[in-house]
């Protein structure tokens, strides 16, 4: 109440003082010697009850915005402080776009690179209806109003200043209102980052969230494959043991210690746990010298890992996968089988890999791409999704022909922290 009572009166006062000094200067320069002097007491008093009503126009209004009165609401500059959870550039692009959706608005100046932005807005009236509005008093109240926008980088987010208020100095508030056009405007903008910034925020947990499912899918695909490849490979290396231990015992002996080995590294583990080049190459080394016991002189087998390498993270199974296929697509089908190359090479840190990488091959000189089959099935397809959902960018996946035969399939990983 007090603040609204100090408003009207202020703005009388400013206006009666400057009618009041006004009508002095009149009545000494032109009506010195009339007896008029009822004339300027009256119009005085008419020019006071427009101020008056104005005034109440104003603090009604600013009440209905505000739903309650102060000093800072009743003024015509509005200033807001806002924190965004968002780099300065993205909290800049953010409040620029919600200063442009302002109604009203005519010109934008935006300096992106110093993060300043200024909208300038035609203020209509209020009261287009108002059948009593005197013409002058209305083009008085309806000026422009203007929006500045400075944002200051704080880490990670970004401190925005928002200021709303006439385009006209700060002198002229002491006489012409703005019908809480100023507030309106600030309040606007405030609904509007609040809401742009809850739609980034459910834009973001739905992407998590897919990403989740995508990632729970591709867990499942990876037991699928758990499923389907061990039990296979389990029977067969059984029925060749058993065999083996009537015609050789110790190759027999050799192909279950193998198998020991084997299983030992397939042990389940969350979908989060990374093994390690040096686990997985030691699980694949197992699975190839049981074929190897099968298959005899038509495989063979080259490694070359540099032990520093061994123990850099790897996701479980992406190299047997590789073996695997290298196994069942190139060289099984082929009579003479052939040879598995396994090579692990250090990358250097680049853009993409801050802290270096090492790119891992598995060749093989069979049958290569062919109609029959071309090993880039559901194996490959999660090798791909597993790579994604774990490193992004920063690991890729590339299988190409061998040369003179077969094919080459190389997983690029980045150094984990």
């Amino acid at each position: 109440m007090f603040a609204s009572i100090f408003f009207i009166a202020r703005l009388t006062f400013a206006w009666l003082l400057l009618y009041l000094i006004t009508a002095i200067f009149t009545h000494e320069i032109f009506f010195r010697h009339s007896s008029n002097d009822g004339v300027f007491v009256a119009f005085g008093a008419l020019v006071g009850a427009i101020i008056i009503t104005g005034a109440f126009s104003h603090v009604n209004r600013v009440r209905l915005i505000a739903g309650a009165l102060s000093v800072a609401a009743l003024s015509r500059r509005q200033r807001r402080q806002v924190e965004l959870p968002l780099e300065a550039g993205e909290a800049f692009d953010l409040v620029e776009a919600a200063m442009r959706e302002l109604p009203g608005v005519r010109a934008l100046d935006s300096a992106r690179d110093s993060l300043q932005s200024r909208v300038h807005i035609t203020r209509g009236n209020p009261y287009p209806g108002e059948t009593l509005s005197w013409p002058w008093l209305t083009r008085l109240h309806s000026l422009h109003n203007q929006v500045s926008m400075t944002v200051t980088p704080n880490g990670d987010a970004g401190s925005v200043m928002l200021i709303c208020e006439p385009e006209r100095a700060a002198w002229t508030d002491w006489f012409f209102i703005d019908y809480g056009t100023n507030l309106e405007n600030a309040e606007a903008l405030s609904r509007a980052l609040a809401r742009r910034v809850a739609e980034r925020r459910r834009s973001e947990k739905a992407a998590a969230a897919q990403s989740a499912t995508e990632k729970a899918l591709t867990v499942a695909k990876l037991s699928l494959l758990h499923a389907q490849v061990e039990p296979h490979f389990l029977y067969n290396t059984l029925a060749s043991a058993q065999l083996l231990t009537r015609s050789d015992p110790a190759s027999a002996d050799a192909m279950l210690g193998n198998l020991i080995t084997y299983l030992r590294h397939s042990l389940p583990r969350t979908g989060d746990d990374l093994s390690t080049l040096g686990q997985e190459l030691e699980r694949a080394h197992a699975y190839l010298d049981i074929l190897k016991i099968r298959m005899g002189a038509r495989l063979q087998l080259q490694i070359d890992v540099a032990a520093h390498l061994r123990s850099i993270g790897m996701p479980p199974m992406m190299l047997q996968t590789l073996v695997e296929n290298a196994i069942k697509h190139g060289l099984e089908p082929q009579s003479g089988g052939g040879t598995v190359w396994i090579l692990a090479r250090e990358l250097p840190a680049d853009a993409v890999m801050p802290r270096g990488g090492v790119a891992v091959t598995v060749a093989d000189d069979g049958r290569g791409f062919s109609s029959e089959g071309s090993g880039t099935g559901i194996g490959l397809r999660n090798i791909r999704e597993r790579l994604q959902l774990a490193y992004g960018e920063a690991a890729s996946f590339d299988i190409v022909a061998n040369f003179p035969a077969g094919v080459a399939a190389t997983i690029r990983l980045p150094v984990a922290p």
